[in-house]
């Protein structure tokens, strides 16, 4: 069983930066890709960002790219996001979420590929 909890949100002004960080449990955590999804209210949840197993590549949504960053430390069993340029319209919950499959070659962008979910921060930008 794998645990994921999520930490870093918080209440923060348009062009503000935040650094969200993810801990996982488990010691197969760098046999897998991980990734970041958030959920605004009344909204669908949508895809933000995925770092392979090893951390040598990386993708992004077209809102995400070039103002946000994911990393991965395996040796500590984390994951973090760093969100720099922050807008009202990235206000939601962040969740981090692990790949079903390991050693995934491509990186994938839908929430059915993942297997476990952590239990989400909350990021507010105000105007």
């Amino acid at each position: 069983q794998v645990q994921l909890v999520e930490s870093g949100g918080g209440l923060v002004q348009t062009g503000d930066s935040l650094r969200l960080s993810c801990s996982a449990s488990g010691r197969t955590f760098r046999t897998y890709a991980m990734a970041w999804f958030r959920q605004a209210s009344g909204k669908e949840r949508e895809f933000v960002a995925a770092i392979r197993w090893n951390g040598d590549s990386t993708t992004y949504s077209d809102s995400a790219k070039g103002r946000f960053t994911i990393s991965r430390d395996n040796a500590g069993n984390m994951v973090s996001l760093q969100m720099n340029s922050l807008k009202p319209e990235d206000t939601a919950v962040y969740y981090c979420a692990t790949d079903s499959r390991k050693f995934r070659s491509v990186l994938v962008t839908a929430g059915g590929d993942y297997s476990y979910w952590g239990q989400g921060t909350q990021v507010t930008v105000s105007s």
